[in-house]
C-alpha cells in the first residue's frame, strides 16, 4: 500500500518546479549556484542558464566579498536554519526584496547550502498598515532610511532594523541587542566623537544627536553613515529613558567628497601636498612654532637646470624626473617632515622642531641620496642634481612671517654659487652686515 501510495506521488523534479519560492542549491566555498528551481530563474528575470552563471556574490545586494561570505557560511553550518533578509538582483536592474533560509547539509563526502527564499514585496505592503501609529511610523520610517534604532536607556537594550542589520551584513536574528554592539562597530577614530556629540544631547546641551562616522561591517569594511537620534521619552525627574535614530548610508558620497578633497589638495604628477594644501600646513605650523617658541627650519629645492632636461629628453621624461625626485624625497627626509611641490621643479620642505644642524644634515643626506641613484641606468640621463636655500627659526631669523623668503634668497645664492649645494639664510645675512671688506673675503 504505501509502495503503491509512493509511486503514485509527484517526483521531486515536480514538486519544485511548483514551488513558489525560489530554491538554490549552493556551494559552500565559492557560492556558486549549482542549481535552482523555475520559480528561481523567473523571479530574477533570468533563463535558467543565466542562473547557473551567477552565485550568491552576483546576486545577493546585501553580501559583498568573499570574506562576509565566508563569515555567513560559518554562521550557517553552526545553525540549524540561518534567517538572512536581502535583497536579490533583479536582470532590469531593479531590487527583488527576500527573506533567505538557508540549512546545510552532506551528501556523497560533499557539503552543501540549501538555501529558500521568499519574495516579501507584497508581505512587506500588507504588514506596513496594520498595527498602531507607532508602529506604522516605524515602519515607514524603517522602510525609508537605511537603518533604524531604538536605545531603552534603563536597560541599555537597543532595537537594531532588519535595514541596519542587512547595511552592515547580517541577518535579522544577529548583532546582540546592546549598546555595547553599537559601539564596537565605530571605528577606533571617530569613537570619542560620536560618544562626545551624543553625551552632549543627552545632558541638553544640543538640540539632537548627529554625526558623520565610520561603521564596521561584516566583511570587516568600513562604511560611513550619517546618523540621526533624539531623546523621546524621560522619566518624571527629566532624565533621558529612551533614545530613537536613523542612520544613512552615505559611504558613496563620503568617498567622492574625500577624493574631490584629495584632488585639491594633492599634486596629482608627484603625490605630494600641493601648494595650496602646504601653505595652509606652513602657516599653521609657523604660527605654532611662532607661539610656542619651538624650533622650525625651511627648506626651497631647485631641481638643477630642469629646463634643459625638458629641452633635450621631452616633458615626458621631464614629468618622470619630478616624480621620481618626488619620491626620493619622501625616502630621505623623516617621518615627521612635511614636504610639498610648490610649482614647476620647486618643492619647500617644512622640518618642524628641527634647529640649522638638523635641516643641514638633512639636506646632506638628499644631496647624497641624488648622487648615488642611478639616473643613466634608469632613466638613461646624467646625474641629477638639486639646490637648496634652508632658513631656521630662531636662529637665523627671529621674523618668523620672513622665514620662507629667507630661504628663497638661500637658494638663489646656491644657484650663484654654482648649483648642486645647500646655502643658510643666516650665511646671507652675516654677508650683508658685515664691512665691505670682509664681505668681499
Amino acid at each position: 500500500m504505501r509502495c503503491a501510495l509512493q509511486e503514485g506521488l509527484p517526483s521531486l523534479g515536480v514538486l519544485f518546479g511548483n514551488m513558489a519560492d525560489a530554491v538554490y542549491l549552493l556551494d559552500p566555498i565559492t557560492s556558486n549556484i549549482l542549481w535552482c528551481n523555475p520559480s528561481a530563474h523567473a523571479s530574477l528575470g533570468l533563463e535558467s542558464g543565466e542562473v547557473l552563471n551567477h552565485s550568491v556574490l552576483s546576486l545577493q545586494m546585501d553580501v559583498t566579498g568573499l570574506p562576509q561570505w565566508a563569515d555567513i557560511a560559518g554562521v550557517i553550518r553552526g545553525a540549524s536554519c540561518y534567517t538572512f533578509l536581502g535583497r536579490h538582483r533583479h536582470k532590469d536592474g531593479g531590487e527583488v526584496p527576500v527573506e533567505v533560509n538557508t540549512t546545510a547539509f552532506t551528501l556523497g563526502g560533499r557539503e552543501y547550502f540549501l538555501s529558500v527564499a521568499r519574495d516579501i514585496s507584497r508581505r512587506m505592503s500588507l504588514e506596513g498598515p496594520a498595527g498602531t501609529q507607532d508602529e506604522r511610523l516605524r515602519f515607514a520610517l524603517n522602510l525609508a532610511m537605511d537603518g533604524l534604532w531604538d536605545w531603552n536607556m534603563r536597560t541599555d537594550e537597543v532595537y537594531f532594523s532588519p535595514q541596519l542589520k542587512r547595511m552592515l551584513g547580517y541577518g535579522p536574528d544577529e548583532m546582540a541587542p546592546h549598546v555595547d554592539t553599537w559601539k564596537r562597530n565605530i571605528h577606533p577614530d571617530d569613537r570619542d566623537q560620536v560618544m562626545s556629540l551624543i553625551e552632549q544631547h543627552l545632558r541638553g546641551r544640543l538640540m539632537r544627536f548627529e554625526a558623520e562616522y565610520r561603521l564596521r561591517n561584516r566583511n570587516g569594511h568600513d562604511i560611513w553613515v550619517h546618523d540621526r537620534g533624539q531623546v523621546c521619552e524621560r522619566d518624571a525627574q527629566g532624565r533621558p529613558t529612551r533614545v530613537v535614530g536613523m542612520v544613512q548610508n552615505v559611504t558613496d558620497r563620503k568617498l567622492l567628497e574625500l577624493r574631490l578633497e584629495k584632488l585639491a589638495s594633492i599634486d596629482d604628477l608627484t603625490q605630494l601636498p600641493n601648494r595650496r594644501a602646504g601653505m595652509a600646513f606652513l602657516s599653521h605650523q609657523m604660527a605654532l612654532s611662532e607661539r610656542t617658541g619651538e624650533q622650525l627650519s625651511l627648506g626651497v629645492l631647485d631641481i638643477d637646470a630642469f629646463k634643459s632636461v625638458n629641452d633635450r629628453f621631452g616633458h615626458a621624461q621631464g614629468d618622470e624626473v619630478l616624480h621620481q625626485v618626488a619620491m626620493l624625497l619622501r625616502e630621505t627626509v623623516r617621518t615627521c617632515d612635511y614636504l610639498y611641490r610648490s610649482g614647476g621643479e620647486e618643492f619647500i620642505l617644512v622640518f618642524p622642531g628641527a634647529d640649522r644642524e638638523k635641516a643641514d644634515a638633512i639636506a646632506a643626506d638628499i644631496h647624497a641620496a641624488l648622487e648615488a641613484k642611478d639616473w643613466e641606468g634608469e632613466l638613461g640621463m646624467p646625474a641629477v642634481t638639486v639646490s637648496i636655500g634652508l632658513a631656521s627659526y630662531p636662529q637665523d631669523l627671529s621674523l618668523m612671517h620672513k622665514l620662507l623668503d629667507q630661504a628663497d634668497l638661500a637658494l638663489y645664492r646656491a644657484k650663484e654659487l654654482g648649483r648642486n649645494r645647500t646655502c643658510h639664510a643666516r650665511d646671507l645675512l652675516v654677508a650683508a652686515s658685515a664691512p665691505p671688506h670682509v664681505a668681499r673675503r
